[in-house]
């Protein structure tokens, strides 16, 4: 608590000399025949970070609740939410720009489990009267998103400090999970250049990261190193390496299995990632992914974490029809402990329905296809799962298996104009064999979402 509330002291002193250090050059500046361009007209001249999404989910999960619901089936979940981002940045004065947003997420309907408390995601839940309900992890919440102070002073370099969100490559790895009413953000600073042709740089040191159950985690620190060369301006290669300190964020019995919360979950990643479309006319092009990440124990992280990543994907378009079949392995270490992408959007991974947001122990080798056609504003898309283990596991009842089961996906997104998006989503999960670790149960979920954007 101490070191968190030194960092953010220090974090408030340096913003405030950033401020006056941009002040002062306009206090300085010599009069001339133009009239002097004001902080108040980089104000006026800035853009909004405003927008309102409404959201309708519908969770049908079997199984049943936990104590004191644990003989009843779940209750279907009907969460209603909106939320609302505030904000503000303004064009750059003296080469500082200042931003600011605000966050509030608001249930309209209360039917569901939002999944927050001081324990694990997706663990129990500090509302008792909702845990016989299926759960929808969008609490209510209200605070700061984001607040910085960009310093574009060296060219073809940005300085970013303060609480940010970022999103690097697919967000396998660093994303803001902005899938999820209350995102995920990191407090500290970064630094993107472009000075090397062809190339995008991009560091990153951050001290402190809000997670979508609100809760805000400081017991550690996230350094990020990421490099693009842009082979074509469609096909691009990327080395990466994500260095973690945080020994405990949340995940410590869904990493390492029953009894190991307290197990530190310090990591680091280093890969290289190909990834692009290349095109062989106008119409027609081939798509391609080929990734390999290696993630041990780091800074006194548990022994455990030894285990490898790889993506291997190809397909086609054709005008505005897109299809391609991809294979993706979370490894396990021996049903110790499975690779884990702690920082990712992992909604968008092995299926949308979310039942492996943290990896079982005994691996992930996930085989899906996927299709996506756009007529005009009006986007289609679907896939299909197979998701195996890595390590045969053991099944309830005895004996071992490897399917933990099959999903697939649809949406439909509408770009009513450049501000209105209207969007539905469906996803079925189907249970394989009965993982005796912890039943990874038949799940259907619905949303209907409505967003406007200044």
């Amino acid at each position: 608590m101490k070191s968190n509330t030194v960092f953010k002291r220090n974090l408030i002193m340096a913003c405030t000399a950033l401020a006056l250090a941009g002040l002062t050059q306009s206090a300085l500046a010599e009069d001339s025949a133009e009239p002097e361009y004001t902080f108040f007209d980089s104000i006026k001249e800035g853009k909004p970070m405003t927008s309102f999404r409404l959201r309708y989910e519908n969770v049908q999960q079997d199984g049943n609740g936990v104590a004191p619901f644990n003989t009843v089936p779940l209750k279907d979940a009907n969460a209603f939410t909106l939320r609302s981002l505030i904000g503000w940045q303004t064009s750059p004065f003296h080469n500082f720009s200042f931003a600011a947003q605000l966050i509030n997420v608001t249930k309209l309907g209360d039917n569901f489990n939002d999944g927050t408390s001081f324990t694990p995601i997706n663990a129990a839940s500090n509302q008792p009267d909702k845990l016989g309900y299926a759960k929808v992890v969008d609490p209510d919440h209200t605070n700061i998103n984001q607040a910085y102070v960009d310093w574009t002073g060296i060219k073809n370099t940005r300085v970013r400090l303060g609480r940010q969100q970022t999103n690097l490559d697919n967000v396998r790895f660093i994303g803001d999970i902005g899938f999820r009413q209350v995102m995920q953000v990191f407090d500290g600073v970064s630094v993107s250049n472009k000075s090397i042709p062809d190339t995008n740089l991009y560091a990153a040191h951050f001290e402190s990261v809000n997670q979508i159950n609100t809760r805000y985690r400081t017991a550690g620190a996230l350094d990020i190193l990421n490099a693009k060369y842009n082979i074509s301006g469609t096909e691009g290669i990327t080395g990466y390496g994500y260095f973690s300190r945080f020994d405990d964020l949340g995940f410590g019995n869904g990493w390492f299995g029953a009894g190991n919360a307290a197990a530190n979950q310090s990591n680091k990643t280093l890969g290289l990632r190909l990834d692009g479309v290349h095109p062989f006319s106008p119409n027609i092009r081939a798509i391609y992914t080929a990734e390999f990440a290696k993630q041990t124990d780091y800074s006194g992280g548990d022994a455990r974490i030894d285990a490898h990543y790889y993506r291997l994907g190809a397909g086609w378009g054709v005008d505005m029809f897109n299809l391609r079949v991809d294979q993706e392995k979370l490894s396990s270490n021996n049903g110790k402990y499975a690779f884990q992408t702690p920082f990712g959007t992992n909604h968008l991974f092995q299926g949308w329905v979310d039942k492996f947001l943290a990896t079982p122990k005994d691996g992930i080798q996930d085989t899906f296809i996927t299709a996506t056609y756009r007529i005009d504003d009006l986007l289609f898309f679907a896939d299909y799962h197979f998701i195996d283990s890595d390590k045969d596991f053991a099944k309830v009842g005895g004996g071992t298996g490897s399917n933990y089961g099959k999903e697939w996906n649809v949406a439909a997104t509408y770009n009513v104009n450049s501000n209105v998006m209207a969007k539905v989503e469906y996803g079925k999960f189907k249970e394989g064999d009965q993982y005796n670790a912890g039943r990874i149960r038949d799940t259907e979920k619905l949303w209907v979402t409505g967003m406007y954007t200044f």
